[in-house]
């Protein structure tokens, strides 16, 4: 009987193959947030379910409102005693951006060797066509040697995740006996450091927000009116300083409730982590807002947080006019931990607005939905066998992190399928995700596919 050094043999075998192909998919332009992208990821969309299909998965394309889904099952050599996994990804990409910006095309990816890496450049070739494709040949290289799947195989490809992934929860709500299974890979995560893996088991709640503080007037005449009438800058600008009080923590009152100290042991596994490699070492961080009593890592990943993202108002053109305008403009991310929810903190948040507006001005507010905070036990027995899989590929320990950013499909899947996740992926720092010369390399993808291998294997062993 073939066992796994068989199929990590036939991954090496096939590298050139995989490469190509690869390659082939970055090339097609499947920008979601553009029109202009839409022949792009209807042919990517194709493309990637004729791989699929080529590989024994019962692929198809699933239409929605607005870009198409792929949604493939296969079984596993023994249906009864075989786990249930589901394998997300996406393939849809940012926008190029300014063209200008790029030295390399980015649609048109080739392989460069640089600074001994045999890297490749272009959009979506680390967020996220090559952490896909990871995973998908993966798979192809265990039904090649082994005539089938060891576990119920689900995979899920999304057009739409760099666009708000919009019309994902109702196909989830939908398709919810159809995607019922053991365990969800979220493909779409990070190295703890170039040669040591990772497994993202803490994800952050997400709340977007939109303010508008309103003046009675409109615009005034600043020489007239200057001082004596309202000025929603000013007004706003106010507001936004008194969400931190001085000592970085957030002054919204009804803000922490529910929200539990970070757990003794995980502070202590964090602190080791930032001893052996401190993720923020590259970035300034004087300036930002910390809460008192917490390093930089624990404010990331264990303790909420509020940003501003964008402000607005008056005079933006390159000429003077001397204006107070009749509004100003804020928008505001809210990153949330265990014990909050996101309708509440919004209603939080518009209260402590509402509560700092002087006597005739007004506030609109814009925003609805919001993701909870989503948290993988450590001694989850699919955590615990990734994280072996991992280790075995990379020949170090597999970090258990936390993580700063959100991913909504993680608890859309736990609320409405009753499906927990785990976040797996082979992206660095340095990719230039979402930037110009977007970039990953061979060795990455190739050790990734390998890691996906050793990860079925370690799944087909578990006791279940």
């Amino acid at each position: 009987m073939p066992d796994v050094e068989d199929v990590l043999k036939e991954v090496d075998r096939n590298m050139p193959t995989t490469i190509e192909k690869l390659l082939d998919l970055i090339s097609i332009p499947s920008i979601s947030s553009d029109p202009i992208g839409k022949p792009g990821i209807e042919q990517a969309a194709r493309w990637l379910q004729d791989e699929l299909s080529a590989i024994g998965f019962e692929a198809r394309i699933v239409t929605t409102p607005g870009h198409p889904l792929i949604l493939a099952h296969a079984g596993g050599t023994t249906m009864a005693d075989t786990a249930g996994l589901l394998f997300y990804g996406h393939y849809d990409v940012q926008p190029v951006g300014v063209a200008e910006d790029w030295t390399h095309d980015p649609f048109g990816p080739q392989i460069l060797e640089e600074d001994g890496r045999h890297r490749f450049y272009g959009r979506g070739a680390s967020d996220s066509k090559s952490q896909l494709w990871t995973f998908i040949e993966g798979l192809r290289a265990w039904k090649a040697v082994h005539g089938g799947f060891p576990a119920r195989i689900i995979v899920l490809l999304e057009g739409e995740e760099e666009s708000g992934s919009q019309n994902l929860p109702a196909f989830i709500e939908a398709c919810r006996e159809e995607l019922a299974c053991d365990i969800a890979f979220i493909c779409d995560s990070d190295m703890w450091l170039p040669h040591q893996p990772a497994l993202t088991i803490q994800l952050k709640g997400l709340v977007h927000e939109k303010l508008t503080v309103f003046a009675s007037n409109g615009d005034l005449h600043s020489g007239a009116f200057g001082a004596v009438a309202a000025n929603p800058i000013r007004i706003l600008s106010g507001i936004l300083a008194a969400i931190h009080d001085e000592d970085g923590r957030i002054a919204i009152e009804g803000f922490y409730d529910g929200v539990d100290p970070i757990p003794s042991h995980a502070r202590e596994q964090w602190a080791a982590l930032s001893r052996q490699a401190d993720p923020l070492e590259k970035i300034d961080l004087r300036g930002g807002v910390i809460e008192a009593g917490h390093s930089p890592l624990e404010a990331i990943w264990g303790r909420p947080t509020v940003d501003m993202n964008g402000i607005t108002s008056g005079n933006q053109g390159p000429g003077e006019r001397s204006v107070i305008p009749g509004y100003a403009t804020a928008r505001l991310s809210f990153r949330l931990v265990e014990g909050q929810d996101p309708e509440k903190i919004r209603e939080c948040f518009r209260r402590f607005v509402r509560s700092r507006l002087p006597e005739g001005c007004s506030a609109e507010f814009e925003g609805a939905n919001g993701s909870s905070a989503v948290t993988m036990p450590r001694d989850n027995p699919f955590v615990k066998a990734a994280a072996r899989g991992l280790e075995k590929e990379w020949g170090v320990p597999t970090v258990l992190k936390g993580s700063g950013g959100s991913i909504p499909l993680a608890q859309q899947l736990k609320d409405t399928v009753g499906l927990d996740c785990i976040a797996i992926g082979f992206i660095l720092p340095d990719d230039a995700i979402h930037g110009p010369d977007e970039r990953y390399d061979t060795e990455r993808l190739h050790k990734g596919i390998r890691s996906w291998v050793r990860i079925l294997d370690e799944v087909q062993h578990m006791k279940r």
